[in-house]
């Protein structure tokens, strides 16, 4: 290989890294929090059953839809890290 190739491929590897790293860290940052989506807002499936895809909940602040939020506010949303208010 030439040294531009080799280069390039570290270069495209480095930032590939970088984005495994990065969304690491956001998902790090997050939390599940049950209670605080809008209908047809929530971020996956509901905890009861009830469907298996996000955006599928049908009422505003169901205990068994979740969202994922900056991890630490999710009790001062008035939410639950636990699905049914528990």
């Amino acid at each position: 290989m030439s040294k531009q190739t080799t280069l390039i491929s570290t270069a495209i590897a480095g930032v590939l890294a970088l984005g495994v790293a990065t969304a690491a860290q956001a998902e790090e940052a997050k939390e599940k929090c049950y209670g605080v989506s809008k209908a047809g807002q929530n971020d996956c499936a509901s905890k009861d059953g009830g469907h298996s895809c996000a955006g599928q909940s049908k009422k505003d602040m169901d205990k068994n839809e979740w969202k994922y939020v900056a991890k630490g506010t999710c009790e001062k949303m008035k939410g639950s890290l636990k699905p049914g208010g528990q």
